[in-house]
């Protein structure tokens, strides 16, 4: 369908575009921005008046349980919730059940993405079988069969010596590689950050120096190696001072940062809320607010989700019991809002890190609102406020902290490749 998106304002990071503007779509791609041709006819005019149009934004980590038992959700349901928060594109966690270590499950995931017609779904290959850093996987089968990277999930490798052997033939492939940073032995099964609060909830620790053992480690090995790693949802200034001192020795690692721990503290934990339970724990208010400071000096090269819905019958789970995750797909855009409503960044720096860098980090085309770019967009009503209610969101997990937030930023519409997939 060709349609014409009348007056909104159009912030495109790729080519640092920020204004008022019409946008006409045809044939699945941006015809022509600004400047409409006379003879365009348009099927369906999308009126953007006091609306904000970017490119669709870019999820790192979306784990959809596909294949699995359904009962946290699946593809379908997740995609839905991903579309429905502007997101566009997504990459799979492979800590599915099988995990995503054979070439038959990513055809599985690419073959029901497909056949859904929602999201644009890039699955990622386990690093090591069945995720237990003991045995290398197929990698060649799994970059064979699509995977546009190499992921351990929430795990970290223990094995020092596989991990070396790994990421010297990951190197073979170009492919990215997705790292979970953390000492095993010293993280020592802890269900929050290791403080006073864990010991006056009585909860098992997991301290801030495994994060920092753990990065540590794996820059060196990747440097022995020469293979470039992205270190996934990294949670202290510890762990970013080590990939600073990386890049100045000349390594190129990239990091990325959950909203969570940019907006969330281990206070947040209350007593004992289980919905605040995420790898890495939430940590104390000094360790968020350098994350910012990172942030907002350019250290970080994307802002994730870290999406990873559990089912109703979870909910009466003991916090130890818990499984770690958040479920926040469809709450990214407005919950990196809060960052820009509270001074960290920029309206376009904050667009930036949900396209253009995560899209950098996965090997992705860059996304883009220029004459000739796939159609995919993310339009939304950025000063509309809404109050979050878990129960309407659309994802099949409710396990989240932000209920009774206020917000801004609701996604009015989203297209993947012109076709609308998404209208509030």
């Amino acid at each position: 369908m060709r349609r014409l998106l009348r007056g909104a304002r159009i912030i495109d990071p790729a080519t640092g575009f920020d204004g008022v503007a019409d946008l006409a779509i045809a044939g699945g791609r941006i015809l022509a921005r600004g400047q409409i041709p006379a003879d365009f006819m348009a099927e369906e005019v999308l009126d953007g008046s006091g609306l904000v149009a970017c490119p669709g934004l870019v999820e790192m980590s979306l784990q959809a349980h596909t294949p699995g038992h359904g009962r946290d959700g699946d593809l379908a349901s997740e995609l839905r919730a991903a579309v429905a928060g502007g997101v566009v594109h997504v990459a799979l966690s492979p800590a599915t059940d099988p995990c995503a270590d054979t070439a038959g499950v990513i055809h599985q995931q690419r073959n029901l993405a497909a056949a859904l017609g929602l999201a644009k779904v890039y699955p990622t290959g386990a690093l090591t079988r069945q995720l237990a850093g003991e045995a290398l996987s197929e990698m060649a089968a799994l970059e064979e069969a699509g995977a546009v990277a190499f992921s351990q999930g929430g795990r970290a490798v223990g094995n020092g010596a596989l991990l070396r052997l790994a990421l010297a033939y990951a190197a073979d492939f170009a492919l990215p590689v997705l790292l979970h940073s953390e000492d095993a032995l010293l993280a020592a099964d802890g269900v929050m950050h290791e403080g006073a609060l864990s010991v006056r909830l009585g909860l098992a620790g997991r301290t801030a120096i495994a994060e920092q053992v753990g990065v540590l480690r794996d820059l060196a090995i990747a440097q022995l190696v020469d293979c470039p790693v992205h270190l996934r949802h990294l949670s202290t200034m510890a762990a970013l001072d080590a990939v600073q001192a990386a890049r100045r020795r000349g390594q190129q690692p990239t990091v990325d940062v959950s909203i969570h721990h940019l907006l969330l503290t281990e206070q947040d934990v209350g007593l004992f809320n289980t919905h605040a339970k995420v790898l890495p724990p939430l940590r104390p208010g000094r360790e968020r607010d350098a994350l910012r400071q990172a942030l907002a000096q350019g250290q970080i090269d994307a802002i994730s989700s870290d999406h990873c819905p559990w089912g109703v019958d979870r909910m009466g789970q003991t916090f130890a019991q818990a499984p770690f995750g958040i479920a926040a797909v469809e709450l990214l855009l407005p919950l990196t809002l809060r960052l820009v409503d509270e001074g960290v960044m920029d309206l376009a720096t904050a667009i930036g890190l949900l396209t253009t860098g995560p899209a950098r980090v996965l090997g992705l085309a860059t996304p883009s609102l220029a004459p000739g770019a796939p159609a995919d967009l993310c339009i939304f009503a950025a000063d509309q406020y809404f109050v979050v209610d878990p129960r309407q969101l659309v994802s099949r997990g409710k396990n989240l902290p932000y209920g009774q937030w206020e917000l801004r930023g609701k996604v009015r519409y989203t297209l993947v490749d012109g076709h609308l997939v998404y209208r509030a």
